[in-house]
């Protein structure tokens, strides 16, 4: 029997990470299409640059006849969206997912695209769980941030069938900002609309620029430049991110959370110092246990 190790989800225990064992697929390198202005992953080299479908990933993945010693969840993905626009071409994320799916793998799916809908029929095969972001509801902000992804009505919609399809889903609100999407009003409109869109858990994280972002957003905005800067120069680097003031980000996580139980959703936080708040795991592991432990009762 052939064995190769899925690559394993890796994070540093420094930047507060308390995810659980997993494994981790990108299938895309390169600048991911979406283009969102505050993301993380471009500190890696790897994720720089004109987007690269990893096709020689799959073909790796296809020749072995056992994936893995252990059968661990599988996220797609920490460093790209798996659905990005290339995807609708190259439908790569969904020929790995047809590989793990057949090899009895769990799932985590994580993306901002809608373009998930298109794969229910291999997810509805395994225990899976997707997990949106959904930042805002408010569109003037999701196109300056996030220009490259669908719109959050899109998002919202797709929450919708696949909860009614019976594939649990959770919702990150990812990153929070602020000034621009930590308003109580607007939180409590998109916790609101997430809960009634079928979401079962939901994992915040305020913004955490690593290197180059206020570069970036002083060429672009400058009076949200100067702003976000005078916030952030009181917080700190922590293993290449800036996190905000301590202060601000347990006063937002603590809102969030209260909203979300009040919607009788599971909340967690993500590389916050704060897990002491969650009531169920970050990655939307918690709703496969959950899935699997219903299962076995049935």
């Amino acid at each position: 029997m052939i064995l190769v190790a899925l690559p394993r989800f890796r994070s540093p225990p420094e930047a507060y990470c308390t995810c659980p064992p997993k494994f981790n697929i990108n299938p895309y390198l390169g600048r991911c299409g979406h283009g969102c202005l505050y993301c993380y992953s471009v500190k890696f080299p790897a994720f720089r640059g004109e987007v690269k479908p990893r096709f020689e990933l799959l073909e790796k993945l296809k020749r072995k006849r056992r994936l893995a010693a252990v059968k661990l969840p599988v996220m797609l993905s920490d460093c790209t969206d798996p659905y990005q626009p290339i995807e609708r071409r190259t439908m790569l994320t969904r020929k790995i997912l047809e590989v793990l799916v057949d090899g009895g793998f769990p799932i985590l799916i994580v993306s901002k695209s809608d373009l998930v809908v298109r794969d229910l029929d291999l997810l509805a095969k395994t225990s899976a769980v997707v997990t949106l972001t959904v930042t805002s509801l408010d569109e003037e902000f999701t196109s300056f941030m996030e220009p490259g992804a669908p719109n959050p009505s899109k998002r919202i919609e797709a929450l919708r069938r696949l909860s009614k399809a019976g594939i649990p889903v959770g919702a990150r609100i990812d990153p929070i900002i602020p000034g621009l999407n930590d308003d109580p009003e607007g939180l409590k409109e998109l916790v609101e609309t997430l809960a009634s869109s079928g979401v079962r858990h939901v994992t915040v994280s305020t913004l955490k620029p690593v290197r180059g972002f206020f570069k970036t957003l002083k060429r672009i905005n400058l009076d949200l430049y100067y702003r976000l800067r005078n916030i952030y120069s009181r917080g700190r680097w922590i293993h290449g991110y800036k996190y905000l003031p301590e202060d601000y980000r347990h006063r937002i996580v603590k809102t969030l959370r209260s909203l979300v139980l009040g919607y009788g959703m599971s909340f967690a936080s993500c590389r916050e110092n704060l897990a002491c708040l969650n009531t169920d795991i970050c990655d939307g592991t918690g709703l496969i246990r959950k899935t699997l432990y219903s299962c076995t009762l049935v």
